[in-house]
């Protein structure tokens, strides 16, 4: 896993070092707060909210664990198309071939991936079956439910 690296753009990790800074900063403060206070109710064994702060503390520090992870092996990727061709960065209008639905996609990394608010992970079947095409193009996409058609109708960087 120590290979692995996690691409996404600068906003992105500009995203995760700020969350990660109020976590390590305001957060954990908090947190020692919950747990000082909880310490003063008298005996740990019978305490719920020690024993809740305990589990906060838990939770924080397995995310900040989590987002230095993803910091440090992170990959800043600029838009990567070239030639009019579809890449990282690339917004995406599409025709679905067979229902005749045009639907719009922004490829980024998997990081930045949100299908719901149309980001589509560079990685995905999807992302890959579009990566590298150019307007005018139709692709041919594996997925669960077999193979999608889609042409592509515009391309923006």
């Amino acid at each position: 896993m120590a290979d692995t690296k996690f691409k996404m753009s600068r906003e992105r990790y500009d995203e995760i070092s700020k969350e990660l800074e109020y976590l390590q900063t305001v957060r954990e403060k908090e947190v020692s707060e919950l747990i000082k206070e909880a310490r003063s109710y008298g005996d740990l064994s019978e305490n719920s909210e020690y024993d809740e702060a305990k589990t906060e503390q838990g939770k924080l520090y397995s995310k900040i664990a989590e987002l230095k992870n993803l910091l440090e092996n992170a990959e800043i990727v600029e838009h990567t198309a070239h030639g009019g061709a579809i890449g990282i960065g690339s917004r995406v209008t599409v025709l679905d071939v067979e229902l005749g639905e045009q639907s719009e996609y922004q490829i980024v990394g998997s990081q930045e991936a949100n299908p719901m608010t149309g980001r589509i992970s560079d990685d995905s079947p999807f992302g890959k079956g579009l990566i590298g095409h150019k307007i005018g193009e139709t692709v041919t996409v594996e997925a669960p439910a077999g193979e999608l058609k889609f042409q592509i109708l515009n391309v923006t960087f």
